[in-house]
Order: structure tokens, then C-alpha cells, then sequence
């Protein structure tokens, strides 16, 4: 396997595992890029296996078109996961924790895998935090002192809108069904494979969100077919979203490689869909919201090597094998 790991000094393997070390040296890159082409079509196929392949009858409302839609998210999720572990030779692993951390998936440094990239990304977010306490501010000021009522600041109409949101399908699929599955698919199962493959750490967190934004293809065929929309119309919505998860995913993706944990990525794609777009300004802020946006996007370009140090989440860094890359980063 050609290998940037042929540089490094190896003393200590996180795995200490030399059979199954030996049997990921012989995913080819030809394979991987295979493998992740062929993950990232099925994510989108399976979703239309229900009426095109078992010709089960359309679904009767929305809630039950997105939740048998879950289900097929997880079935390709399951599919990923199992074809990452065969590739890799991983059944040769002792045990199943170990299996779960080429994937990222661990118990250990959880509050630094979650609250520094949370922190991180929020830095993104400066301009929109500052639109939105403005508006809160001013509709503070407009609301009359008992608008509260007898329940305290939050009341029963916030109650209603936790269980509201709690109820609706959509918010399920946002921030908790889509940022799981693709983070899985395309995070955790394709960048080992990837690094196993021999290609460069760049290449890989520059190319592989190619994969991720390949899979919103078919938006397209559903705002032309479906929804009717204008060739030239739909062909610009769904350009500004392909580019829109580049750039998003070589974010997560250099998240995933620095840190070795799924739950980093997860977490900064839950906080972005949950706060949409950045905010670089806004008309009733009188300039303030570009300002932080700014001094936002400078502190995030600061803080993104030191709080991503492989350090933070990793007590061996001086021997992972190739499906994690973050011995190599000083």
C-alpha cells in the first residue's frame, strides 16, 4: 500500500492488532473509491426502493413517507457499515469496542469531542447570534411585562413548542436521522476506507465530501419531476446546495480525521442545520452582525488547528493504523 504512514515513526499501535493491521494494508485505492461510490449511490437508491423495487403502495401522509424513508436510511446505514468492516478486514479485531472506534465510534474524550467542535463551529455563527438576540431584545420590549404569564420566563408556550418539535417528523429527520446516518455513511465508513486506500490526508478531506454532495443529486430529479420547478430554477437551488455541502464537508470531514470521533462531525452537523446559513449581516443590526461575523470567522480560522489537536481526543497518537490518520498530525 503506497502510505504517507511510510514517513512516520510507529511505536505504540491504538490497535494492537497486527492481522487485521495487515489485512486493511490490502484495500486498493480502486476499491475504496469503488466502495464509497457505491455507498453514497445506495444512501440515495434505497430511498426509492419502497414503490420502485417492492412496489409497495405510496405512502398515505408525510409522516409516514419520511419515517419509511428513516428506514431505509438505516437499512443503507447498516449496508455501509458492514461493507466497511469486511473491507477492512476489522472481523479480525478482538472485540467489538474495537471494531466501533475504526469508526469512530467511542466512549472516551466524549466532552472534548463534543464541546469543542460545538464551540468551534459556533464561531461561524457570531452574526447570527447577534441578529437574533436583536430581535429578541426588540420584541422584549414591545411584549407587555405579563406576557410571560404565571409559568416564569419560559411558561407553557414553551413547553408546547419542545413537544411540538418533539412531535414533528421533519424536525427528526433534520437534527437527528440525517446527521446520524450521513455523518455514518460518509464520515465514518468512507474516510478509513479512503485512508486505508493510501490516498493523501488533503486529498481526502478536500475530495471525499465530493461523495456526500453527489448524494443530494437527487433533489434535483424531485424539484424538476415532482415539484415542477423550472429547469433553470431547480438547476440553481440545487447547485448552491452542492456546493453549500462541500464546503460543509470538508469541515466535518477534517473534524473526523483530526479528532478520530464520530460524535465531532455529528455535532457540528446537528448545529448547523439547526441554525441554517451563517449570517454575514442584517439591515437592523446597524452594522453589528457583520462585525461579529467577521471577528467570528477570524477566531474560527485561529482556533480551528488548536482545538482540533489530536491531543484533545486521543491518549495514543504515536502509532494508529492507517484507518486513522491523527498520528500524523503534530
Amino acid at each position: 500500500m503506497v502510505s504517507s504512514y511510510s514517513s512516520l515513526t510507529l511505536e505504540e499501535p491504538r490497535i494492537r492488532d497486527p492481522l487485521a493491521m495487515e489485512a486493511a494494508a490490502r484495500v486498493s485505492g480502486s476499491v475504496a473509491v469503488a466502495a464509497c461510490a457505491a455507498m453514497a449511490f445506495f444512501y440515495v437508491a434505497i430511498l426509492y426502493s419502497p414503490t420502485l423495487i417492492l412496489r409497495l403502495p405510496p405512502p398515505a401522509s408525510q409522516d409516514s413517507f419520511m419515517i419509511r424513508r428513516f428506514a431505509c436510511a438505516a437499512v443503507s446505514s447498516a449496508a455501509s457499515v458492514l461493507a466497511c468492516v469486511l473491507l477492512l478486514g476489522l472481523g479480525k479485531l478482538d472485540d467489538l469496542p474495537s471494531i466501533l472506534g475504526v469508526l469512530g465510534i467511542r466512549r472516551d474524550h466524549l466532552w472534548q469531542a463534543v464541546t469543542f467542535p460545538l464551540l468551534l463551529t459556533s464561531l461561524l455563527y457570531a452574526g447570527s447570534f447577534v441578529s437574533r438576540s436583536w430581535k429578541l431584545i426588540s420584541a422584549s420590549k414591545e411584549s407587555s411585562e405579563n406576557s410571560y404569564g404565571e409559568d416564569g420566563i419560559c411558561g407553557q408556550g414553551c413547553m408546547d413548542w419542545v413537544c411540538a418539535y418533539a412531535r414533528n417528523v421533519m424536525a427528526w429527520r433534520n437534527y437527528v436521522v440525517a446527521p446520524f446516518t450521513e455523518e455514518l455513511v460518509f464520515r465514518a465508513c468512507m474516510i478509513p476506507l479512503l485512508l486505508c486506500g493510501g490516498f493523501r490526508t488533503s486529498s481526502i478531506i478536500f475530495f471525499s465530501p465530493v461523495f456526500f454532495s453527489l448524494a443530494h443529486l437527487n433533489h434535483f430529479l424531485e424539484l424538476y419531476y415532482q415539484q415542477r420547478y423550472r429547469f433553470m430554477k431547480a438547476f440553481l437551488i440545487v447547485g448552491f446546495q452542492l456546493g453549500y455541502t462541500v464546503i460543509f464537508g470538508w469541515y466535518v470531514s477534517f473534524l473526523f480525521i483530526r479528532t478520530g470521533n464520530l460524535i465531532s462531525p455529528i455535532v457540528a452537523h446537528v448545529f448547523c442545520n439547526v441554525m441554517g446559513l451563517p449570517l454575514l449581516s442584517s439591515p437592523r443590526t446597524k452594522g453589528t452582525a457583520t462585525v461579529a461575523a467577521a471577528a467570528g470567522v477570524v477566531g474560527f480560522l485561529y482556533l480551528l488547528f488548536p482545538s482540533t489537536h489530536p491531543g484533545l481526543y486521543n491518549d495514543l497518537r504515536d502509532g494508529c493504523s492507517c484507518w486513522h490518520r491523527y498520528c500524523s498530525w503534530s
